[in-house]
């Protein structure tokens, strides 16, 4: 039995989705002991191109890595993620983990809305999806020979479709409450909710997905689809959800997830009950680096 099987059961304007914290930097994530101490950890400060911009980050180096991964935000103003990135290189992963546009030492110019702007119009999600493409060949000339892929939680779900798209190293992607629906559909769902922790106390699926389909749109600009990404895509991908999430409707990305499995796309998730947007937590980490461990090792075996 797979292991996703076993554990299945286990604004103000745009805003926002989800990652009003970044998951680097949660006090919920657990720096448990893993494979090597910190002090085993190399560390690097590196600085990159994309789009006639520099980028800032640091790259995360253990003695043996079995994989490698960049660190794509959310939507905050997010610097490098670091208590994440050790965490990963602990257990044997490489990281790179780099300053988001416009943050910390990283050039550019920010979007979102502790500034005012619109940060999931299509050109803004296009620009970061190719900072994380420039991130991706930075890592890759670390160490040619393993597996690449994407880690990033909650709006990073419409940005690493977008990537993986655009750059053929990435070999596998990791997805943190992050979504399957548009860019409109989740205002509707969330200007619905409107952070009320008790609203599926109240509510229904029905009543969610109703509102999501008929619900007029409060901001009008093009809407990015990640299913028109997905669709493309053959590469192993894990989404980990909590249910009670009131930024994004669980149910109907895992609806979408299924969808695809039944078009063989390598897709996997894990549901658990009792969390909400916020699956930064030991287990749903612990997951995670499993599950990377499990497919690089798939990878290689097939090269």
């Amino acid at each position: 039995m797979k292991l996703i099987s076993q554990l299945l059961l286990l604004s103000h304007f745009i805003t926002m989705i989800g990652c009003n914290k970044s998951i680097g930097q949660k006090k919920s994530l657990s720096t448990q002991e893993g494979a090597q101490s910190v002090d085993s950890i190399k560390t690097e400060n590196v600085t990159f191109e994309s789009e006639g911009i520099k980028l800032a980050g640091t790259i995360y180096s253990p003695k043996n890595p079995h994989s490698a991964v960049v660190i794509v935000h959310g939507s905050d103003q997010v610097p490098r993620m670091t208590k994440l990135a050790v965490l990963l290189a602990q257990n044997d992963i490489l990281v790179l983990t780099y300053d988001k546009r416009g943050v910390g030492e990283s050039g550019g110019v920010y979007a979102g809305p502790e500034v005012g702007t619109n940060n999931i119009r299509i050109e803004n999600l296009n620009l970061l999806a190719k900072d994380a493409s420039s991130a991706v060949n930075v890592i890759h000339k670390k160490n040619e020979n393993l597996p690449i892929g994407l880690i990033g939680a909650s709006q990073a779900g419409w940005i690493i479709p977008i990537t993986a798209n655009k750059n053929a190293l990435v070999e596998f992607m990791v997805l943190l409450s992050s979504p399957t629906i548009t860019t409109l559909e989740q205002l509707r769902f969330q200007f619905y909710t409107n952070g009320r922790t008790d609203f599926w106390d109240n509510h229904t699926e029905q009543d969610a997905r109703e509102h999501i389909k008929n619900d007029p749109d409060k901001y009008q600009f093009e809407a990015t689809d990640p299913k028109e990404s997905l669709k493309t895509l053959s590469i192993p991908g894990l989404w980990v959800f909590g249910e009670k999430d009131i930024q994004i409707p669980v149910k109907m990305c895992i609806e979408h997830i299924n969808t695809f499995k039944t078009q063989n796309k390598p897709f996997e998730y894990v549901l658990f009950p009792s969390l909400g947007h916020n699956t930064n937590k030991t287990e749903p980490i612990e997951i995670s680096v499993n599950w990377i461990k499990q497919k690089s090792l798939e990878i290689m075996n097939n090269k």
